[in-house]
């Protein structure tokens, strides 16, 4: 064996021995948690499955209003949605009862530039505002300017 052979293998144990001291080093003794390490208050998900469904006027308002709020801040657009058709629900909790239920819904809307468009829209169970209420989200065919919901909002279905 050559000393050059000798010197890398005595290197890579003292870095093999250094890690394994480092690792030690930060262990300690088991303890028990204390009583705010406990997380008893956190019981997990306890959702209900009520969501209001795809023709709540409520639900339909909501994305109205976000919808020109979003085109007048984002695009300096004046459109908005005047009115929804055909509204019919395509998929509720797809993907089973331990996720967070959704109800996926698909309509057409009226625009103020007189055009009809396809909307794809879910209504969530604690989607809301920090929670504390059901939310939405929505997207409308040809509008989809963010690319968020690409192509032709097909990534806003189930």
């Amino acid at each position: 064996m050559s000393l050059a052979t000798v010197s890398r293998a005595v290197k890579a144990a003292a870095v093999v021995a250094g890690l394994a001291l480092v690792s030690m080093g930060g262990a300690s003794s088991a303890r028990a948690a204390n009583l705010l390490e406990l997380n008893f208050w956190l019981s997990g998900p306890n959702y209900s499955g009520v969501v209001p469904a795809c023709e709540d006027q409520q639900a339909l308002d909501l994305i109205a209003s976000r919808f020109a709020e979003t085109e007048r801040m984002y695009w300096s657009s004046a459109l908005a949605i005047t009115g929804f058709e055909k509204v019919r629900e395509i998929a509720f909790r797809p993907w089973g009862p331990e996720y967070q239920p959704r109800r996926f819904c698909k309509g057409t809307v009226f625009t103020n530039d007189a055009r009809k468009r396809a909307i794809y829209y879910s209504i969530i169970e604690d989607g809301g505002f920090i929670g504390a209420s059901w939310g939405v989200d929505w997207c409308v065919v040809g509008l989809d300017r963010s690319y968020a919901y690409a192509p032709s909002c097909k990534m806003a279905g189930p």
